[in-house]
């Protein structure tokens, strides 16, 4: 798949994502106005965050999509990163925020029970299978461009279904049985899957904008297509670094030196195409060295 198409899929996660957020904003809040429930409130709360988030992420993604120019050579795939960071942070502060207060909520002893809960119930139900299939196609985006602002925009959105799933259940107990505090012990849950996501996320987001080497998976690979290459007699200096989805290549090819020029730069961008074919979001720079080259003791690496 090209960046063309990656960028149009990551565009698609992100709108999707702010029409939900939007959509579930609205119909909260006409539940929170019938039933009076904390639980609705608490996901109400929760979906004008993520309404705040998806739109930063859109932002951030259609930013990163922008071609290189003269102030940033390397493109602005960075933004990708620091919007991931963001989110990841974001996301840990919420699910502190929801783990105190569930903790408060279970050693409160007088909690208010909701009205008409089935007007709560219905709205619980709707929110859940429209953020289903939003974190569906979210994750089917992100595997396929390996974009951070949409996988941490997943996460949040998956680990807002523990908190509706909650909601759904706490109006139904407290329809049923007048309980109303099931819904504290799922919020617990939720904040600790969030907060597992959120470090997992924002630690990969760290490291590629401190320039960390790509995953070993694909350095092995590269080496084993340059390794095997015709007309490339060996390779050295291999360094990858990993900025948003993108991922830069350099490389030192060892040639045969009394070859002309013409069949040097065409073995290497043979060598070039090679790779990108396997790894299209790589972008790749290739040096070439005459085998058996000695290092100028000027060099300084």
């Amino acid at each position: 798949m090209d960046i063309k198409s990656d960028t149009r899929l990551n565009l698609s996660a992100g709108l999707l994502s702010v029409s939900v957020a939007l959509v579930l904003v609205i119909a909260k809040l006409w539940a929170l106005g019938q039933t009076g429930s904390l639980s609705i409130a608490a996901t109400l709360a929760d979906s004008a965050m993520d309404l705040m988030m998806s739109l930063g992420g859109l932002v951030a993604i259609a930013y990163a999509a922008k071609p290189a120019d003269d102030d940033h050579n390397f493109g602005h795939t960075s933004a990708e990163d620091l919007a991931a960071l963001g989110q990841s942070i974001f996301i840990l502060i919420s699910a502190t925020v929801i783990g105190v207060a569930a903790i408060m909520r279970l050693l409160d002893d007088t909690v208010t029970l909701p009205e008409r809960e089935a007007s709560g119930m219905a709205i619980m139900v709707f929110s859940i299978i429209v953020t289903l299939g939003l974190v569906a196609w979210q994750r089917r985006v992100a595997s396929q461009t390996g974009n951070r602002v949409v996988a941490a925009d997943s996460l949040h959105y998956l680990g807002d279904l523990i908190p509706n799933v909650g909601a759904l259940i706490a109006l139904w107990a407290s329809a049923k049985f007048g309980l109303g505090q099931i819904d504290s012990i799922v919020a617990l849950a939720a904040a600790l899957l969030l907060a597992f996501g959120a470090l997992r996320i924002g630690k990969a987001a760290f490291d590629a904008l401190m320039d960390r080497q790509a995953d070993p998976e694909m350095i092995a690979g590269i080496a084993a297509i340059a390794g095997d290459f015709d007309g490339v007699h060996g390779f050295h200096d291999l360094k990858t670094r990993v900025a948003g989805s993108r991922v830069f290549v350099n490389l030192h090819i060892e040639l045969d030196g009394a070859q002309s020029l013409d069949d040097a730069h065409a073995i290497g961008a043979a060598l070039r195409r090679a790779i990108t074919a396997a790894y299209p979001r790589a972008d790749v720079l290739i040096h070439k060295d005459p085998v058996g080259v000695e290092k100028h003791p000027d060099d300084p690496r």
